[in-house]
């Protein structure tokens, strides 16, 4: 999957890092805020609670 999306990324091997960087920061915006606070009210990871 790496290797075709590299092949498929255009311009020089700098440009592709570049482009590549960009992508991924775009995905983790997207989980971060839009993904994730939708599944925030389903999962509550701050609430803790200790049974005995």
């Amino acid at each position: 999957m790496y290797a075709w999306l590299w092949r498929k990324l255009p311009g020089s091997p700098r440009t592709r890092v570049l482009t590549a960087l960009v992508l991924v920061a775009a995905a983790v915006a997207v989980l971060w805020f839009v993904v994730f606070p939708l599944f925030e009210p389903v999962v509550r990871l701050d609430e803790v609670t200790v049974r005995r």
